[in-house]
């Protein structure tokens, strides 16, 4: 298992980015919550990892915090809930409102968030219950993030429909962003809480 990686950012692609460690390129993906803090291409980043075996593919997923990484191995125990569904969960509502969510059994929250339909927000209050009571959810630490590349907005496009919005979905959610010169990140920060109503 490899439990963290260390190294400079080679390149970002919402979800995806590579971390170059002594020469050679880990591929990870990382939920939104962490890639809103990552610094810029080129510089150090310091990374929790989990490694997820497929039969087709072992994918290393990255997040910033250990609350982060903690849920998402909770998330992928639940029944029905696989690596990419815990992934667009952590992207688009954070630890401590996922919590929330839970103890005050917010269905209606969790449903907005793409891949959770009723059924599996229903699972994840039931199931949930009981790990969040054992586990701490500190505040992940205020990192400003960093703007990313040419060509926010089809990045940020690309990012909403790897984390499950529907193409028309993700142009929707973008375009209610409304104008200005946002980074990625912040597109994609913006397109999100308008997803979840915030």
């Amino acid at each position: 298992m490899i439990g963290s990686v260390r190294g400079r950012i080679a390149a970002k692609t919402p979800p995806q980015l590579m971390v170059d460690v002594g020469g050679i390129g880990y591929e990870l993906e990382a939920p939104m919550s962490t890639f809103f803090h990552l610094p810029a291409v080129g510089q150090d980043v310091s990374l929790l990892t989990h490694l997820v075996v497929r039969e087709d593919a072992h994918v290393l997923y990255a997040f910033g915090t250990e609350s982060e990484r903690r849920l998402f191995r909770s998330l992928i125990k639940v029944s029905g809930v696989g690596p990419k569904i815990a992934l667009a969960l952590l992207s688009g509502i954070s630890v401590e409102a996922f919590s929330r969510c839970v103890v005050n059994e917010d269905i209606t929250a969790l449903t907005k968030v793409p891949g959770i339909g009723r059924k599996t927000a229903e699972r994840l209050i039931v199931e949930m219950r009981d790990r969040l009571k054992d586990s701490d959810t500190p505040a992940s630490a205020g990192i400003v993030p960093v703007a990313a590349a040419s060509s926010p907005e089809s990045e940020a496009f690309g990012a909403l429909v790897s984390l499950g919005y529907r193409p028309a979905e993700a142009t929707r959610l973008l375009k209610a962003v409304g104008p200005g010169t946002h980074s990625t990140e912040e597109l994609i920060r913006r397109a999100l809480q308008g997803a979840s109503g915030n």
